[in-house]
């Protein structure tokens, strides 16, 4: 085998699974069946869990740089800078728990650029105008076979991922189960030039959906019947219909650019993982794009995957770690179709859906109303349920970290401040602790597989130390009045990184 890993799709979640796939020590390959990278802005943004897991990798500088232009390009054609939930612009950042937890405005096609600069960076190989046709499985390893230009070629890999898309191929060879719920809309959005703007009526609520329209853009929410099925690109044409339909006008668009159609069709695999094939993405998972959740679920679903992968690869996963994969990704999708369901169910048109949609928007003006919508919408709320998690455990085990800043002790005795992403750049498991702080003898087994990193203080009420999973999930945690049970933080350390070795002087730690 000349890869370990196939990575099918070369959008942004395969492309970021590659990446730490590589950082772990893993040789993949990523096979595209496009020529060149899609220029469609299927989405506008990453929440905070995917922006973070960017950032961690120091990534976070050039999202940054797209920040202030797609920030007033949502604003403009939202008509708001709030966070929706079904169009209902009231979720404030301000009023949220953690109010510096942000994502970032990014159109796909510049974060793919990003991300495929970042994974070439690393050594990863990227082969276009390659398109999977079929895959063969068995106990040692997978056989996709591939169309190319040269014609057909076969290649081999101990294990194949899908992250092609929500038609995905590689879920079809597999026989992956996908079940789900069928559409009930289909939205039509577009940059337009059309004759007779004046037409148009407000943009809002219709009795046959939703209609949006600002300077150069027009979109709708079509909730009429018989649009199942459509397949290839947006016309002006389908376009036109579809806003004569919802809006009562006749239109006529003259120019158009970045057509987009999409349904919120919702559906699930039933497992994440089927023998030596899995999916990531929008090929474990599929719905709509209100809310903007689909790059924040997919991005996450890759670095918990990749450093798992890894280690079954290199012989090093103890019992159970790949089969966590789903456990724990497997939820989060779930949650993220749910409320999307229901936001689909609050934009259907009609007397009785605004009643409601006036009350869940009177209740959005209750603060932790509004936390709640933004704790679901940015993924926040999500926790993995460890297998070795007690009652009595710490409240953040299995929360996804955020960037704390800690107070470091520098080599020369300064005290210095630094950002936890300072530290994850390689994708090891970080132990963030201070020098007194009993994890540090306990984890002495397991520092040629970890990093320490010495803490005086963190800025978080809730944490005096942790250990910390390549994906950013906290894996243990102890808090400032009580040092941690550092018997769970060695179950924590078996469970992820198997069985220490032979005790040895600890390696030096990280500082400042």
């Amino acid at each position: 085998m000349r890869e370990d890993v196939i990575v099918v799709g070369a959008g942004p979640v395969g492309l970021m699974l590659a990446a730490e796939l590589r950082l772990a020590g893993a040789s993949p390959l990523v096979l595209e069946r496009l020529a060149e990278p899609a220029q469609q802005r299927k989405s506008r943004g990453v929440g905070p869990l995917a922006f973070e897991a960017l950032e961690r990798r120091g990534l976070g500088e050039k999202l940054a740089a797209h920040q202030p232009e797609r920030s007033a390009e949502k604003a403009r054609d939202h008509g708001s800078e709030m966070q929706h939930f079904a169009w209902i612009h009231k979720v404030d950042p301000s009023l949220q728990d953690e109010p510096d937890r942000r994502g970032a405005f990014i159109w796909q096609p510049d974060l793919e650029a990003i991300l495929a600069e970042y994974a070439a960076e690393l050594g990863v190989p990227v082969l276009r105008e390659h398109t999977v046709t079929a895959i063969a499985q068995d106990d040692a390893g997978v056989t996709v076979t591939v169309e190319t230009s040269d014609g057909r070629h076969e290649r081999r890999a101990a294990y194949v991922v899908g992250c092609d898309g929500g038609r995905s191929t590689i879920r079809k060879l597999a026989g992956f189960d996908f079940p789900g719920t069928p559409p009930i809309m289909t939205a039509r959005q577009a940059r337009v030039e059309i004759t007779d703007p004046g037409a148009l009526p407000p943009p809002g609520r219709t009795a046959a959906g939703t209609l949006m329209h600002g300077p150069g853009m027009i979109g709708v929410f079509d909730f009429s019947p018989g649009q199942e099925g459509l397949r290839g690109p947006l016309t002006r044409e389908e376009l036109q219909a579809s806003v004569r339909r919802v809006a009562g006008a006749d239109v006529t668009v003259t120019a158009m650019t970045d057509g987009l159609r999409f349904t919120d069709n919702a559906r699930q695999a039933a497992t994440y993982r089927k023998g030596r094939v899995l999916l990531a993405g929008d090929a474990a998972h599929v719905h709509s794009p209100n809310g903007g959740q689909g790059l924040n679920l997919g991005l996450v679903d890759a670095v918990n995957l990749g450093w798992k992968l890894a280690a079954e690869i290199g012989g090093e996963a103890p019992p159970g770690l790949l089969a966590s994969y789903t456990t724990e990704r497997h939820p989060a999708g779930a949650a993220v179709l749910h409320n999307t369901r229901a936001q689909s169910a609050l934009m259907l048109p009609g007397p009785h859906t605004d009643a409601l949609r006036d009350i869940v928007s009177d209740l959005m003006d209750i603060p932790e109303v509004n936390r709640y919508f933004g704790r679901m919408l940015g993924g926040l709320a999500t926790r993995y349920l460890f297998p070795y998690t007690t009652p009595h455990a710490h409240p953040l085990i299995g929360h996804l970290c955020p960037d704390l800043t800690c107070t470091i002790a520098a080599g020369d005795g300064e005290l210095r401040s630094a950002r936890l992403s300072r530290y994850t750049a390689t994708g090891r498991f970080i132990l963030l602790a201070s020098a007194d702080h009993p994890a540090i003898a306990a984890t002495a087994g397991w520092r040629d597989r970890l990093e320490v990193v010495m803490a005086t203080a963190i800025d978080h009420d809730h944490l005096s130390a942790a250990l910390i999973r390549p994906d950013g999930a906290i894996a243990w945690a102890s808090g400032p009045d009580q040092p941690g049970d550092t018997t769970l933080l060695q179950t924590a350390l078996r469970t992820w990184l198997g069985t220490p070795t032979a005790p040895h002087p600890p390696a030096a730690a990280t500082t400042a």
